[in-house]
Parts: structure tokens; C-alpha cells; sequence
């Protein structure tokens, strides 16, 4: 039984060749690309889609906000304070610790949905058991087309791949 594959490893020994490749392929439909490389490089391709962590934020500020009057409101109604001749519900007192507890629960759900999308805590990828990637923190720049991408496998990607020069193409196991 072969053991499961995690993607094709595509190494270049210029940021052109890596850019060109890049570029092929997200033009060929290649949408499961993971880039490594020794520096920031901007590539010049479109941007991914965008994430929903920006809506679990706006979902998580709107719930701290509802559940911090909420819990101010209940105070007050049950254990009555009248100082100042002030009303119970008098939401301008309110204001602040509403405030407090959506910026808590955005930021929280924030951290949360970043860990959580982003796969962390991961200690191991299976790109690392590749001899050739310990040099993608000095010189070299790493495509790697993932097997659950649609084109893995397809003459496409091999052929974009060898257009651009790659150094060298592998697959890695998972």
C-alpha cells in the first residue's frame, strides 16, 4: 500500500523562474498552491480569496456587545442601585463596558479563528521530510502544488512547471 501523497515540490533557483511559475500556474487553475521562500517576494498575482475571519469578528464584537448590556441590564434590574436619581436602564452608563467586551470577544475570536483556519498548532509538515527544502530559508524558492488540488497530477502542471525552469520536481509524501 503506498502511503498517501501530500503534493508535487517544484524547487527554482531565481525569484523570476519562481514568479513565472507562479503566475503559470494560477493562470493553468492551480487554486491549492502553497509558496515558500528565503524573503518576502511579491508575486504579482492576484490575491487569494478572502478569509472569513473579518465576518467571525464582526459576529463575535456583535455578540460581546449584546451580551455585555445584556449582563449590565440584568444587574440592574435585579439588584437595584438608585444613586443620583438616575433610571435603572440608563444605557450612557453602560456605554463603556459594552465597548470593552466587543473589542474582548472580537479580538479573541479573532486570535481563535486565525489559529484554527490557519491549522495551528503543527508542529511537522510533510514538505520538511524533503531533503532539498532545508535550503528555502537560504536561496531556493518552493512551489508546491497540493494533491487535493483539481490539476494535481495533470500533463499541465508538469509541462507549466518545466517552462519555467524548475530545478527540480518531487513528490512528497504525507
Amino acid at each position: 500500500m503506498n502511503p498517501p501523497c501530500h503534493g508535487l515540490l517544484a524547487a527554482f533557483d531565481s525569484e523570476e523562474s519562481f514568479r513565472r511559475a507562479l503566475r503559470s500556474l494560477r493562470d493553468a487553475g492551480c487554486v491549492l498552491l502553497d509558496a515558500y521562500t528565503p524573503y518576502p517576494v511579491e508575486s504579482g498575482v492576484p490575491p487569494w480569496a478572502a478569509t472569513p475571519i473579518g465576518w467571525i469578528m464582526l459576529l463575535a464584537g456583535a455578540a460581546g456587545a449584546s451580551g455585555g448590556f445584556f449582563m449590565q441590564w440584568f444587574a440592574a434590574r435585579d439588584y437595584p442601585l438608585n444613586v443620583g436619581g438616575r433610571p435603572l436602564n440608563s444605557w450612557p452608563a453602560f456605554i463603556p463596558i459594552t465597548f470593552e467586551l466587543t473589542v474582548l470577544t472580537a479580538a479573541l475570536a479573532g486570535v481563535i479563528a486565525f489559529f484554527w483556519l490557519a491549522g495551528f498548532p503543527r508542529l511537522h509538515h510533510p514538505v520538511f521530510s524533503d531533503p532539498r527544502f532545508k535550503r528555502a530559508s537560504q536561496d531556493r524558492f518552493f512551489i508546491c502544488i497540493r494533491a487535493d488540488d483539481p490539476l494535481y497530477g495533470s500533463d499541465i502542471v508538469r509541462r507549466t512547471l518545466a517552462d519555467a525552469q524548475a530545478e527540480s520536481v518531487a513528490e512528497v509524501l504525507a
